[in-house]
């Protein structure tokens, strides 16, 4: 197994919304690959989120639900995008 500080931090949050970690000697096991996944996907929303979020903030008639849906949309995108880069960073060093 991995040392303490070489875990990686998974892209969900357990049940109760504290970080997951994955400890592992296999970088392609399962686990690893459906983490790797993950990311993918999470990274494919946000740049399709952000499309959408240029779109919005060029019409000018854009109601304020739309962009307060937006902002929401917005945020947990910054957030998985975070915790991306954290993990990432973490596996670099």
């Amino acid at each position: 197994m991995t040392a303490q500080n070489e875990l990686r931090l998974l892209p969900w949050s357990g049940p109760d919304g504290k970080p997951c970690y994955l400890s592992t000697d296999d970088s392609d096991g399962y686990m690893s690959r459906l983490a790797d996944n993950m990311e993918s996907v999470q990274l494919g929303m946000a740049a399709e989120l952000l499309e959408q979020a240029q779109k919005v903030l060029d019409d000018s008639d854009a109601e304020p639900e739309e962009l307060r849906v937006l902002a929401v949309g917005l945020a947990g995108a910054l957030g998985d995008t975070l915790r991306i880069a954290s993990s990432r960073g973490g596996r670099l060093g």
